[in-house]
């Protein structure tokens, strides 16, 4: 029986991340970056002003919402900066070749831009949970601001992110690393804990718990403090392996550019092609940055702002951060410290880790614990706060005070599921639930496009050019 769910998901999987969903992610992307007039370039600069606080917008103290932009970023950043920075970008080399990483730094360039739209649409037709916190997300957009026929989209949107917006996948690839590098390494009574995958789940879902426990401005307090710090470190230690082995930077570019367009005849067993090496990479920046997904709006949406143009533009800097600086480290780490052959037997974060290894041997291992740990715990907590707004939106108040329990239990059960579940079941089961949720986020931020790009020219007239502006309460 789990044999056959497992071919199914496969194939499942296969065909939802066909050409209909590129051409709806990139093709789309392309739309919404000429309704734009390229938002990404000509607006990066306003947007690192408003994230580090020297932008500010009368009447932000008493603003809807419950975070700052900053908090909100990290609070985006903490989901989307995690394993698939480090196990994602593996999978794309082992799987599609090097060529892949060009295919996710071109999805991420578009991402940007998508990401703007769909989360000043987050802001722009927010609502109101059953508690009367703020909330966003394609759910709320498509109730308020689409017609009524359009219903069901958001309830599918919320289905299948009750699967998407789990960590299991985090979860497998966490658990796998330390019972990978350690299990088998250290003796007694620690060796046993690493070597139960089902305990450290246990662990895990306690840990998520707890935060959870202190609702979204302890999560926002958390991950504020958090992101930045792993971000850091984890850059940091790629980069000393980048200095160490500076000579061969050079060749690992070239194999980025010429295998885009000139795959290897078999890459991971499956003949090479453009289209296949395209759709991995794709399909892994969409699992690393979540562009067009439909979740960073969930985040964005709990901003304190009346400017939704202006949390659209906070928004757009995830995918520059993810991908384009995080991802590239970890790709160049791995191309210039192993040959393909290493990547035989070694998925996700393992393959990573062996690669760090080879620069710090044992302390490569202990570095790679470090970051696995922040990067997943990260994305668990920032998971679980998407997951509860589906859960939440669905369930309302049917459950009464009950409800917070039951949400606790699921998640904690799927934390459990993933620990202990196949590595490629875990991956095609997210994967699937991702191009599922990009159905709606997509299908309506296109439709209402015009509404954002009305607001942007309105938001450069009054704010482009200008530095800062002063509070008014």
């Amino acid at each position: 029986m789990l044999k056959q769910l497992s071919e199914f998901n496969t194939s499942f999987n296969n065909i939802a991340w066909g050409l209909p969903l590129i051409v709806l992610l990139v093709g789309g992307g392309m739309v919404l970056m000429f309704y734009s007039r390229l938002i990404p370039f000509t607006g990066f600069a306003h947007a690192l002003r408003l994230t580090l606080g020297k932008y500010h917008h009368p009447g932000d103290s008493t603003d809807p919402g419950q975070l700052t932009h900053f908090k909100a970023l990290c609070n985006a950043l903490a989901a989307t900066v995690g394993l698939g920075n480090i196990a994602g970008v593996a999978i794309a080399i082992a799987t599609g070749g090097p060529g892949a990483i060009f295919w996710m730094w071109i999805a991420a360039l578009i991402g940007m831009n998508t990401k703007f739209f769909e989360c000043t649409l987050a802001v722009m037709f927010r609502g109101k949970d059953h508690t009367g916190q703020v909330q966003g997300g394609p759910m709320y957009v498509i109730d308020h601001a689409l017609p009524r026929f359009f219903k069901p989209l958001a309830i599918f949107f919320a289905i299948c992110g009750l699967v998407g917006t789990t960590a299991i996948y985090t979860a497998n690839q966490t658990v796998s690393f330390f019972h990978e590098a350690y299990a088998q390494d250290v003796e007694g009574a620690t060796a046993s804990i690493f070597g139960d995958k089902f305990i450290i789940g246990i662990v895990l879902a306690a840990l998520v718990t707890y935060i959870l426990l202190g609702g979204v401005k302890r999560l926002a307090s958390w991950t504020s403090a958090m992101v930045p710090v792993m971000c850091l470190f984890y850059v940091g230690a790629a980069l000393v392996i980048i200095a160490l082995r500076i000579d061969a930077i050079p060749a690992a570019f070239t194999s980025i550019f010429v295998k885009a367009f000139s795959p290897d005849a078999v890459i991971g067993g499956v003949q090479g092609t453009i289209i296949m090496v395209l759709i991995t990479g794709i399909k892994r920046a969409a699992f690393s940055n979540e562009a067009g997904i439909g979740t960073a709006p969930m985040a964005h949406a709990n901003a304190k702002t009346t400017e939704p143009v202006s949390e659209g533009l906070v928004a757009m800097l995830g995918p520059m951060i993810d991908t384009i600086i995080v991802c590239t480290m970890t790709a160049l780490v791995i191309l210039v410290s192993l040959e393909p052959a290493d990547y035989v037997g070694r998925k996700g974060v393992v393959l990573t880790h062996y690669a760090f290894t080879q620069n710090f041997g044992q302390w490569g291992t202990h570095g790679m614990a470090i970051a696995v740990a922040l990067f997943g715990f990260s994305t668990m907590v920032g998971m679980a706060n998407y997951n509860s707004k589906c859960f939440n939106y669905l369930v309302r108040d049917r459950l009464g005070s009950a409800g917070r329990w039951v949400f606790l239990t699921w998640f904690a059960f799927t934390l459990v599921l993933g620990a202990t579940a196949p590595h490629d079941d875990m991956l095609t089961l997210i994967d699937s639930a991702y191009a599922l949720m990009a159905i709606p986020t997509m299908t309506s931020t296109l439709i209402l496009a015009p509404k954002v790009t009305k607001a942007l020219r309105a938001y450069k007239r009054k704010h482009f050019g200008k530095t800062s502006h002063p509070h008014t309460n």
